[in-house]
This record gives structure tokens, sequence and C-alpha cells, in this order.
């Protein structure tokens, strides 16, 4: 070898450039078939059709509600206040449309002993009104009606009744015996519904060991409640006031808890 230069590799670097590849074109989109369009037409017409059908096959025949507001559940309540009897009468309105609601209310009580009838007018929004009758003598019953109607201009106009009773009992110095000097009952009178289908005095008769109460002159069993809410039976006590001023029960009323209850009221009364 000699001491010549040392001669290096020539090292050629060939670059190669690479190409980018072009995406395909998107697919032309086709045009909607007029086939498809006809079936989907169809089907939507199909549906709507069963949708109306069904709408229609279940609507109701009438209205919801009644066209025009009537009185409805007429009751009485009866309480005796010195010489008069105050009768608080009370109603409810049907349902309706606020076009169909009543200009007014006429309220009417009519009693056949003694005869007589009151009247009364009333704004639409009043569901009550008070009205006085005579008392009746005592051992005298006063019958009558309770009549309330929802007027509307130009219609007929239709009345709701509910029948009511008041009673005033009265005994005989007998009761007591020949010792007594007055007979006094309690209570001195007491609102009685009638009993208009017999109900209560069926039921009487085939629970002859039960009390018709559940709680005396105030409650009792539905078959003896009578159109007004009140019973159709009453239970009344009889005492005595004897000659030298004393007070005892009568017959009627021993082993009576209700009479016992009076009876101890009368007597405070005494000394009240």
């Amino acid at each position: 070898m000699g001491g010549g230069a040392v001669t290096e590799p020539e090292v050629r670097v060939r670059s190669t450039r690479r190409r980018r590849s072009e995406l395909p074109p998107p697919p032309a989109s086709s045009a909607p078939h007029l086939r498809n369009w006809l079936i989907y037409t169809s089907l939507i017409a199909v549906i709507g059709a069963l949708m109306l059908d069904g709408f229609l096959s279940h609507r109701p025949d009438g209205p919801i509600i009644p066209t025009l507001s009537q009185a409805t559940e007429v009751r009485s309540a009866i309480s005796q206040q010195a010489d008069s009897l105050q009768i608080v009468v009370s109603w409810d309105l049907t349902l309706s449309d606020s076009s169909g609601q009543p200009d007014s209310i006429r309220v009417k009580v009519w009693s056949d002993h003694p005869r007589d009838s009151l009247m009364a007018m009333q704004s639409a929004r009043q569901l009550a009104d008070t009205l006085n009758l005579a008392t009746p003598p005592a051992g005298q019953a006063i019958t009558g009606l309770s009549c309330v109607t929802a007027l509307h201009p130009g219609e007929i106009q239709e009345e709701s009744c509910t029948p009511w009773q008041f009673l005033r009992p009265t005994a005989a110095n007998e009761a007591a015996g020949a010792a007594a000097r007055r007979i006094v009952v309690q209570p001195t009178g007491l609102q009685v519904d009638p009993d208009l289908a017999g109900s209560c005095a069926r039921w009487q008769q085939t629970h002859p060991a039960q009390s018709v109460w559940i709680d005396v002159n105030r409650t009792a069993v539905p078959e003896c409640t009578g159109p007004n809410r009140k019973p159709t039976v009453a239970q009344f006590c009889a005492f005595a006031v004897l000659p030298d001023g004393r007070r005892t029960k009568t017959a009627n009323s021993a082993n009576n808890t209700y009479c016992e209850e009076l009876f101890e009221e009368w007597i405070r009364e005494r000394f009240s």
C-alpha cells in the first residue's frame, strides 16, 4: 500500500416523491322514485283515516255537562225560636258551563197545618236562605215542602223540592199518676223527617232487638234517615212536677240514658 490519500465512496440518495391518491367522487344521488312516494302517501292517509274514525266513534253522544245549571240537593233544617219556626233551606247547583249559570234563585216554603207559604229570592251565588213560620201548638205536627228553582230567562223552570215535618209533643197528667201537677215533655219540639218509602218501619220489623239510634235524635241508621238527613223517628221524654214543686221522671222516661241526661239538664234549669 502506498502513502496516497484515502478516497471515500460516494453515496447518492435518491428521493422518491409519493403521489397523493385522489378520493373517488361520491356517488350521484338517485332521484326519489315515484312509486315510493305513492306508498308513503298511502300509508299516511290510512293512518290518518283510522285515527279520525277512532276519535269519532268514541265521542260521547251528548254534552259532558248540562247546558243549564239547576237546583239540586234541597234540604231543610228546622228549629224552634220562641213562637216561630226557623227554617234554613240549603241547596246545591248542578254543573254547567259559564253561560248556563242562573240569573237568580227562588226559594219557596209551604206548610199544610197551618196552611201557609213563603217565597224569597236570592242571588245565584247564594246556597242557603232562612224563612220563618208560626210554631204549631203543643200536641200537633206541621208538615211542608221546601222548593228551590234556578231561574233562567226564557227557559222552562225546574223546581226541586224536599218534604219535611216538625213535631210538638204533649202528654196527659195520667202519664205520671194523679199526684202530678204538670207534665213537661222534652224536647219541646223536634224536626222528624217523613218515612217516605216506609224503609224505617220495615227495618224496625226485621230488627226488633236493635235500636235505630246511633246518636239519639241526631243520627239514626240509614234506613231511618230521611231526605233532610234527619231521623224519621223521635225520642221524647216526659217529666212531672209534683204539687210540692219536686220534679220527677215518669214511667216512660225511666231506665233511659237519653232521658236521664235531659232530666239532669231540666233539674239544673230550675236552679239557674
